[in-house]
């Protein structure tokens, strides 16, 4: 469940990196009862960072099979062969 706190709580700092580093979710914070930010700790960040990376690779490589960028992996294989002199 969504951690979900005022911004005035924002006062509290160390409570706020404390409740940071203990959840594997971001903490959604409110100003006037409507989603205002989203703060989370650097661990949590850098794999959700990471993750996307991933989802982007994914996009890239469907796009190339679907515009038919693709070799088969003898084509592949022999062209990285006479490149590297293997």
């Amino acid at each position: 469940m969504p951690q979900i706190i005022p911004i005035k709580e924002l006062k509290n700092t160390s409570e706020i990196s404390e409740m940071c580093h203990k959840s594997d979710a971001p903490i959604y914070i409110t100003k006037n009862g409507y989603g205002d930010m989203v703060i989370m700790g650097m661990e949590v960040y850098e794999r959700t960072m990471r993750q996307l990376a991933v989802y982007r690779d994914v996009e890239v490589s469907e796009q190339q099979i679907e515009t038919g960028h693709t070799k088969d992996a003898w084509t592949a294989l022999s062209g990285m062969r006479k490149k590297y002199g293997l």
